[in-house]
């Protein structure tokens, strides 16, 4: 794998290396993987309702897009 053009790693990246640097167990790794999912989840969860605050959208706006979706796919 060619490293030269990646970035340096991160504070957060570097802290979790020091973390989790020892044997883990695969209920261990699954536990981490779903908190580190659920996180993601809530903050995109976050951001998805301020861009509905925003632009004032409202289930009928997502419906219709699904509907426009459905037909163009045909």
């Amino acid at each position: 794998m060619d490293t030269t053009n990646q970035p340096p790693l991160n504070e957060i990246q570097l802290t979790l290396l020091r973390l989790f640097s020892r044997e883990m167990s695969s209920d261990e790794m699954t536990h981490i993987k779903q908190l580190l999912m659920d996180y993601y989840e809530k903050e995109l969860q976050k951001e998805l309702d301020e861009v509905i605050a925003d632009k004032n959208l409202s289930p009928a706006d997502f419906q219709e897009r699904l509907n426009q979706q459905q037909r163009s796919s045909h």
